[in-house]
């Protein structure tokens, strides 16, 4: 006997367009029993006596979910339900799910998947993926962001971070946050063939990892492991949250810039993702890693740092370019400079002395100047306090401001020498 519910979704798929055939295929029902309902219309069925009458909760709510699934093919079902929820849906999830199938546009089949659990504390999975969106804070310009994912393996506890570049620092750095996040270190991580994690094979097909990525996991002992060439399934657990977090997250929101991208991530990971009751292993992901932390390695005593170091010039405005972002050197310092590039920092030499220490800038273009660089210039007046950075987002902030007694002090020094001539 068909539901009310199911009855208003083969009407609504009937209203537009599909035929007889296509409805009984989504909805799974015999084509004679759809077409049956058709020709009843809105007739009830014969419910019993309890259920005569009864409306339907999800109604109001149809064309909201049409528009969204039309403009918006991949949101899941749980998302749009907590959607119409706080619009006063109150509903069963089942329903919802039912009726965003039946109207999402339909793809093949997907292959069957191994599934492949690991004991609490064991392991996790690390990639990257790639995302585009445009920041308000830069209307117009579409931007290629960069998704670091480490999960848990047990537990599926997600840890992610947005990032302008997929660089090997950047790696590094994502691992050391990741690590303090989650407070602790799994026994192992797996990794897709990614060129930062892996450089290649040896002429046995032993796999060569990144030198540096072999130095971050002796620091924090955990023993890095790749794929299998063209298994990637292997690595699902990480690779299925991506498509988690650009449905249920990523889609149909806007972002003012990297920060407010990652505020927003931080808050839906805390309120959302981490606390729900996951599909797959039917557990509450938060309680699952609360049993799973104490189980992980501890957190070294000392910071991870390695150095990765540079030769670079120094511009005409005493910056230096690094990452695609420019950093300040003192004034008066030598025309080329070594940096030393760690995770998290950089420190600029001149001459094996130490100048400059600046944290490492997300994103690209951006400029961080350390007003204390430029005390020392004739012509320059600080417009901050010593011990405040600058960060500002194009090269023509920075103006250099002179009182108005050094322009009167160059006028008498000009007109006593005019009265000389």
């Amino acid at each position: 006997m068909v539901q009310l519910g199911e009855l208003m979704m083969i009407l609504d798929l009937h209203r537009q367009g599909l035929s007889v055939t296509a409805i009984a295929r989504r909805t799974g029902r015999d084509p004679k029993t759809v077409r049956k309902y058709i020709e009843r219309g809105l007739e009830l069925p014969a419910y019993g006596p309890r259920q005569v009458g009864r409306p339907n909760k999800l109604a109001p709510y149809l064309d909201y979910l049409r528009q969204r699934v039309t403009a918006f093919p991949d949101l899941s079902a749980v998302r749009l339900t907590r959607e119409i929820r706080e619009r006063g849906y109150e509903g069963a999830y089942t329903a919802v799910k039912r009726f965003v199938a039946a109207i999402r546009p339909e793809s093949g089949p997907k292959p069957f998947e191994v599934r492949f659990e690991t004991p609490p504390g064991y392991q996790a999975q690390v990639d990257f993926a790639r995302f585009v969106t445009t920041f308000t804070d830069e209307p117009g310009i579409a931007r290629i962001v960069w998704l670091f994912s480490l999960v848990l393996g047990h537990s599926r506890r997600i840890f992610a971070r947005f990032v302008m570049h997929q660089d090997l620092q950047t790696l590094l750095r994502c691992h050391m946050q990741a690590f303090t996040a989650i407070g602790g270190v799994p026994i192992e991580i797996l990794y897709d063939r990614m060129k930062t994690a892996v450089t290649g094979e040896d002429a046995d097909g032993h796999i060569i990892y990144n030198r540096s990525l072999i130095a971050l996991g002796q620091h924090y002992g955990f023993l890095p492991r790749a794929c299998r060439p063209y298994r990637a399934k292997t690595k699902g657990k990480v690779e299925r949250p991506f498509s988690y977090i650009r449905q249920d997250f990523f889609l149909a929101r806007t972002f003012r810039n990297l920060d407010d991208l990652n505020a927003q991530l931080d808050d839906w990971l805390a309120t959302v993702a981490n606390v729900r009751l996951h599909g797959t292993t039917q557990r509450i992901v938060s309680e699952a890693f609360a049993a799973e932390q104490p189980e992980l390695q501890s957190l070294p005593a000392f910071p991870f740092d390695a150095l990765l170091k540079l030769e670079r010039r120094v511009s005409h405005d005493g910056l230096v370019s690094i990452g695609g972002n420019y950093y300040s050197v003192p004034d008066r310092t030598r025309r080329v400079v070594e940096v030393h590039q760690l995770p998290d920092q950089l420190r600029i030499l001149d001459e094996g002395r130490l100048v400059a220490v600046h944290p490492v800038l997300e994103g690209r273009r951006q400029y961080r100047v350390d007003p204390a660089h430029r005390q020392g210039a004739v012509t320059r007046a600080p417009r901050h306090t010593p011990d405040e950075a600058v960060i500002v987002g194009r090269i023509g902030d920075r103006v250099a401001h002179r009182s108005l007694a050094f322009y009167q002090a160059i006028g008498e020094r000009l007109a006593v020498s005019g009265a000389r001539s």
